[in-house]
Order: structure tokens, then C-alpha cells, then sequence
């Protein structure tokens, strides 16, 4: 016998999409970073025990967002529609201009 409690924590640890949807403001912060950068890539973030999946922007300078996402689905659509490399973080790791950025960043005193 399940209890409503159980049957959800099943369902988080398989994965499975809960209706957690991307709301506007989210999807209009990752189509403004696209429409203002040059060079832009999208790296996927699986979900992980703690965190929804996550889609991760990194422009050609560097200059990097990131945002959870409902789905890798939803992430594969949204890089598709904008025409962007996209690679799986767990797989390839950040890119190396990144980390440079932060550093720069850092060098300044501003924090990533």
C-alpha cells in the first residue's frame, strides 16, 4: 500500500515530468540572452536529486545563464528553435571561455 507521499518521491527519483512547466519570465530571460549575444551555445544540466534540469548559456565572450527547465525535451526544443549548438554539461563539461569570464569577473571584484 502507497501513499500519495511515496508514489511522488517515485516519480521524482525516475525522473518523470511533474508539470512543472518553464513559466514566461524564465523562457523571456533565455530568448533575450540569445537575442543579445553573439556566439551563443546551450549547454543541458541533467536533473539531479536536489535540482529540475537546467539549461546553461554560454555566449562567445564567455558571459554565461543559467535556468531550470522542465525537461531535456524542453531544452533540445528551445536550442532547435534558436538555431544553437547544444551539448549534454554531463558529457563535454563547460567550456573553457566560461571559466575565463568568471575569472575576469572575479578580477574586478563582482562575483559570477
Amino acid at each position: 500500500m502507497h501513499n500519495g507521499w511515496v508514489a511522488l518521491r517515485w516519480d521524482f527519483w525516475r525522473g518523470r515530468d511533474r508539470g512543472v512547466r518553464v513559466d514566461s519570465a524564465t523562457q523571456g530571460h533565455l530568448e533575450e540572452f540569445v537575442a543579445t549575444r553573439r556566439g551563443v551555445e546551450a549547454f543541458l544540466e541533467p536533473q539531479t536529486t536536489m535540482a529540475r534540469p537546467s539549461m546553461l548559456l554560454v555566449a562567445a565572450d564567455g558571459e554565461w545563464t543559467r535556468r531550470s527547465i522542465e525537461s531535456p525535451a524542453w531544452g533540445r526544443r528551445f536550442a532547435g528553435r534558436h538555431a544553437l549548438p547544444l551539448y549534454d554539461a554531463g558529457v563535454v563539461g563547460y567550456p573553457q571561455r566560461m571559466r575565463d569570464y568568471n575569472a575576469r569577473l572575479k578580477g574586478r571584484g563582482h562575483t559570477a
